[in-house]
């Protein structure tokens, strides 16, 4: 997809600071240090424009990036790091599940994974917890620069049997410096908001359908 507009529009601590335009959302997570800056800057093909953090787990709000003027980008803090305070980490897990159970606008969810280690526990536990609610996910091994191409396959398939990942979830192999995976990516991100547009047009044909039989 050619981008022809990108910017950041709002870090959020609460659904009061959500927009209220009704475009699709489509949440980042993954550990910190994962690569969620450098694919937003990538996937959006702008530098610098989500800041890529010298302080690991230092995202503490939900970062809302408007590409096109048609979907959101939101990019959640990174989960996993050790020196986050307790108390802030309960505090991101409520924002956090708030935000996938009862977002309407959220779409689908893309989790980030380095490519070159198996999947950590809170990946796992993330991963299943999208699973649980219903959430649709598409798995991003990042880093894919960072070793062979002759061993994507191998690397990618531990990934989905640790993660036990439902069929329908798309794995894509990713690398910020040289842009491998980023048109596959921008592909399967169309093919879902078209997907979801069809089933809202069709639930609301539904919803219709007996008030017109009525008349």
């Amino acid at each position: 997809m050619k981008v022809t507009s990108a910017e950041f529009v709002i870090s959020a601590v609460g659904p009061k600071q959500y927009p209220v335009d009704g475009l699709h959302e489509i949440a980042l997570v993954g550990r910190s240090n994962v690569g969620k800056s450098s694919l937003l800057n990538k996937m959006m093909n702008r530098k610098g424009l989500a800041r890529i953090s010298s302080r690991p787990g230092k995202t503490q709000t939900l970062n809302y990036f408007r590409v096109n003027n048609m979907l959101y980008f939101v990019d959640f803090p990174g989960y996993g790091y050790a020196k986050v305070a307790k108390s802030l980490k309960e505090q991101w897990g409520k924002m956090i599940e708030g935000y996938l159970k009862n977002r309407k606008e959220l779409r689908f969810v893309i989790q980030l994974v380095d490519i070159r280690h198996a999947p950590s526990k809170d990946d796992i536990a993330m991963y299943d917890w999208c699973k649980q609610i219903g959430i649709p996910t598409v798995v991003v091994a990042t880093k894919g620069d960072k070793i062979a191409r002759g061993r994507w396959l191998q690397h990618t398939k531990i990934i989905r049997q640790n993660l036990q990942m439902r069929g329908d979830d798309t794995i894509i192999v990713f690398s910020s410096e040289t842009g491998q995976g980023k048109d596959e990516l921008w592909a399967e991100i169309l093919r879902r908001l078209r997907l979801a547009t069809d089933e809202a047009q069709d639930s609301s044909a539904e919803k219709s359908a007996p008030a017109a039989n009525q008349e």
